[in-house]
């Protein structure tokens, strides 16, 4: 998978359905790897929890096919990002090499 911002520890934020993706991944063995360039990495973020998720409107879940599906009162959330844990992750695949646990230090290397 891609990734659109990843901390340095591994955890890495990406489009909604990649931590699903990750967890069937580890849970059946088969490895998961994050592609993306090392300016994708946040140097400065600890861990995944900091990365700040984009919100987005949401009138895009209350609606299927222009009819309403829930009321407009009710709180919805509509994230256009999931983080997921690096220790779903097998590896993060970069242009200056791949990086593998443990992701906190092996990724220092790459700044």
């Amino acid at each position: 998978v891609g990734a659109d911002r990843i901390a340095s520890n591994g955890d890495t934020a990406n489009k909604i359905g990649t931590y699903s993706v990750a967890v069937l991944a580890k849970t059946h063995k088969i490895p998961f790897y994050v592609a993306a360039p090392v300016s994708t990495i946040d140097f400065d973020l600890k861990k995944g929890e900091q990365i700040p998720i984009e919100e987005r409107e949401a009138k895009e879940v209350r609606a299927v096919f222009g009819k309403s599906v829930a009321p407009k009162k009710i709180k919805v959330e509509n994230p256009a990002f999931d983080v997921t844990p690096s220790k779903f992750i097998t590896a993060i695949v970069t242009e200056k090499g791949v990086v593998k646990a443990p992701f906190t230090a092996n990724i220092k290397k790459l700044r």
